[in-house]
């Protein structure tokens, strides 16, 4: 190899190198900036919303000298870019402050309701994609069929049923009547007090310690919650599914592989759902930050020891620590889902390498 061909190699492998490095770059300050973003609106929703949080501490008929002197100590009487800057500063450390209700750190209440929801919403999602995806997929490949119809129809109740209606319909049928599935909950009280979880989820927990016991309860407890957020998903995940499809399958190499006789399951599966899966990352990313974020009904249904419900009642009884807190958590853990949907989009989408 000559010394010009490897200049050049080497001024192709520095341009490769900056151009990874200026990815990085923008998607760290893509990352740091939406998170300012949202620590800037819980922030101010603290300071505008008609809740004192010194008297939320102390209760409305604390004498004033006590309520001055908590004022100073929790730092409201600095100027607001100062709060601003300690809140930024406690958030970045995990100190939420204390909860009013349950009297621990915000940040301990949160690390033991959190895995619920995440348990919840994980199975959800699974379902929601294992079913969903190839609904969509037969959707599409029967337009306009009797089968497209009723997928359409699954899709369209999904939508438009209130979930907490859909819950509460379960809970007589399969409950009341059926009895196929237990009480809301998340654990038979029998076990609250042999069961020692591990990880917070525990369905994972009960396998691991070899509680099979344990985990037939858990299970009966987790089934008909974790079926309905499946079905909401199903009903987004499916629809898009079938709307991705169907621009796959008017696609010019579609008419190509089928000139050149390949099978039309080889089509469907191994060409044109391998293109429609780039977008549909992004979809089933999006669907299950929802059902983390929008589980909040489901729970309060199925007296499910979640965050949604520990915001809720944290919010009915002021207190605003714990319902900051929780936002603050979920807001990141919908962030970082999505900034790893784009960046499995950028992976998986060949176009994107070359940008």
């Amino acid at each position: 190899m000559s010394v010009a061909d490897n200049q050049a190699a080497a001024g192709r492998g520095s341009a490769q190198a900056v151009a990874v490095l200026s990815a990085i770059a923008r998607f760290l300050a893509i990352a740091v900036t939406t998170y300012l973003g949202l620590l800037a609106v819980t922030f101010f929703i603290g300071r505008v919303i008609p809740i004192d949080p010194v008297l939320a501490v102390l209760g409305d008929r604390a004498p004033t000298a006590v309520v001055e002197r908590t004022r100073r100590e929790m730092g409201l009487d600095l100027p607001l870019i100062e709060q601003f800057y300690i809140y930024v500063k406690s958030a970045l450390s995990g100190d939420f402050g204390t909860s009013v209700l349950t009297t621990n750190p915000v940040m301990a209440d949160i690390r033991r309701v959190f895995p619920a929801t995440l348990e919840l919403a994980t199975l959800g999602t699974i379902i929601g994609a294992v079913i969903g995806v190839p609904l969509g997929v037969l959707a599409a490949v029967k337009r306009g069929s009797f089968i497209d119809q009723i997928v359409r129809i699954i899709g369209l109740i999904g939508y438009s049923v209130p979930i907490f209606w859909l819950g509460l319909l379960g809970l007589v049928l399969f409950y009341a009547k059926l009895q196929w599935v237990a009480f809301p909950a998340r654990l038979d009280v029998v076990y609250e007090y042999t069961f020692t979880p591990i990880t917070g989820f525990y369905l994972l927990d009960a396998a691991m310690q070899g509680q099979w016991d344990v985990f037939y309860d858990a299970f009966r407890h987790i089934i008909l919650p974790t079926a309905l957020l499946g079905y909401f998903s199903l009903a987004y995940i499916s629809r898009m599914t079938r709307s991705f499809m169907l621009n796959e399958l008017t696609q010019e190499y579609i008419v190509a592989a089928r000139a050149k006789g390949l099978s039309e399951t080889r089509i469907i599966w191994g060409h044109a759902l391998r293109n429609a899966a780039v977008p549909m990352v992004t979809v089933i990313a999006l669907s299950y930050a929802g059902l983390l974020e929008g589980s909040v009904l489901t729970e309060t249904v199925f007296s499910w020891p979640g965050i949604g419900l520990y915001i809720t009642n944290s919010l009915q009884n002021a207190d605003m620590n714990a319902v900051l807190g929780g936002t603050i958590v979920i807001g990141s853990v919908f962030i970082a889902i999505n900034l790893f949907s784009d960046l499995l989009y950028r992976v998986l989408d060949p176009r994107t390498k070359a940008r």
